[in-house]
């Protein structure tokens, strides 16, 4: 079998600054729509953000309605809420305002009201089928409301399969956005728990990316038409997730300790857009592939700082075993995992350091903004290992570009170090 010799890059055009929020509407009718949907959480809502939206759009000349109801970490039964709210008419566009939630929910909508079947089928084996879109999907807007998820940059969509009791994904190049629409000012109300976790989201995206097996240490692809969205480490995804290390060692404590320093607001929504830039194109591995089951999973734990319900927000679950996951892959590539550790401390780290540099790196920085070090938090026990490790077996596309080969064993010793 050969290696791999070509890499993949894709980004959908990015509007940035302050009050590009406010040119909305002119970017809608601009791609000739006439009719929008803004799909937005009621949290966002209150905020008055997509309001800001829909009168920038109506001022346009756009007739726009907006969805109010996206689940947050959305689920297969939040997201067909919103898909038979989509198919009472036939939409020009869809407008994604908020976090990952939104713009996830969104992309299920477009994909679902432009094509037949249900959502399974498009989920990535071996959960689901796998089925590849095949029609053309309706100009998508992301406006990204929090500091963290990327799915502003990405073709993948995250959903809650209640029934299986864990995350799964869907991705296709079909499914990113049309234009990525990053206004800072969107991002004052975040409370701090939120910043916090979406940050974290941001350095995980990075940090992964950066640390993903080399896309030419990868078997070549059977179909070259058919390459997985994950590609691993290459040149340009690299030159992201540096910048993204070294903007979020630098101000996600000052956007978390204050919400209205706009400087660290700003540096942030930059980390989150080079960071999202990183691995949509390179991929996230094991904290991710960990994370879908850890919330999948949860009985019943609830976030300060976030709705009254049963959750773990994503950047908490991607960040709890991430203290132990870069220990064990640090044999896989040591040079980057000191590289990391220094763009995100700032300081210098050698190989007498070893696998401890990163991992306590990342434990000062969740011990400084309030991100749970433990699965206990979550009400996990020991007991909950093997479930843990079976959810985690299934991410396929996340263990793909693992730099060391996975194991039950290997994640099984890593869920159990992260109590």
């Amino acid at each position: 079998m050969l290696n791999e010799t070509v890499f993949t890059w894709g980004a959908p055009p990015l509007k940035f600054g302050p009050g590009a929020l406010d040119e909305i509407g002119l970017e809608v009718g601009a791609r000739g729509a006439r009719s929008a949907l803004i799909l937005t959480d009621p949290g966002v809502a209150e905020t008055g953000v997509p309001q800001r939206a829909l009168d920038a759009l109506k001022e346009a000349g756009v007739d726009a309605e907006i969805f109010a109801a996206v689940g947050v970490e959305p689920t297969d039964e939040s997201i067909m809420e919103a898909v038979e709210f989509a198919r009472r008419r036939d939409w020009d566009a869809y407008v994604a305002i908020g976090g990952g939630s939104a713009m996830d929910t969104a992309k299920a909508v477009n994909l679902l009201t432009t094509h037949d079947g249900d959502l399974l089928e498009f989920v990535t084996p071996p959960i689901g089928e796998g089925r590849v879109p095949t029609e053309p999907l309706k100009p998508l807007i992301a406006v990204p409301t929090t500091a963290g998820t990327g799915s502003e940059s990405t073709t993948i969509c995250v959903v809650d399969m209640l029934t299986l009791h864990l995350k799964a994904g869907i991705s296709h190049p079909a499914l990113r956005p049309t234009l990525a629409l990053v206004d800072p000012t969107t991002m004052i109300t975040m409370p701090p728990e939120v910043t916090a976790a979406s940050g974290m989201d941001v350095l995980s995206h990075a940090l992964e990316s950066y640390t993903s097996v080399r896309y030419d240490a990868k078997p070549a692809p059977e179909d070259p038409m058919r390459r997985p969205a994950f590609c691993g480490a290459n040149p340009i995804s690299d030159v992201w997730c540096e910048m993204a290390l070294r903007l979020t060692g630098a101000n996600l404590r000052r956007a978390v300790m204050n919400g209205r320093d706009m400087e660290a607001r700003t540096q942030m929504a930059l980390a989150s857009t080079y960071a999202g830039t990183g691995f949509g194109n390179a991929g996230t591995h094991m904290p991710h592939a960990n994370a879908y089951p850890i919330a999948g999973a949860v009985q019943d734990y609830q976030s300060s700082g976030y709705p009254e319900m049963v959750m773990v927000p994503h950047g908490q679950a991607v960040s709890v075993t991430a203290p132990q996951v870069f220990r064990w892959t640090y044999p896989g590539d040591p040079d980057r995992h000191l590289r990391a550790a220094e763009l995100l401390s700032g300081r210098t780290f050698d190989t007498r350091d070893g696998a401890d540099a990163l991992a306590e790196t990342l434990r000062d920085l969740m011990a400084d903004i309030g991100i749970p070090a433990s699965l206990r938090h979550f009400g996990y026990t020991p007991d909950d290992v093997d479930t843990l490790v079976s959810g985690a077996m299934k991410q396929s596309r996340q263990l793909a570009v693992t730099p060391r080969p996975v194991t039950p064993t290997a994640l099984a010793s890593i869920f159990t170090a992260s109590f």
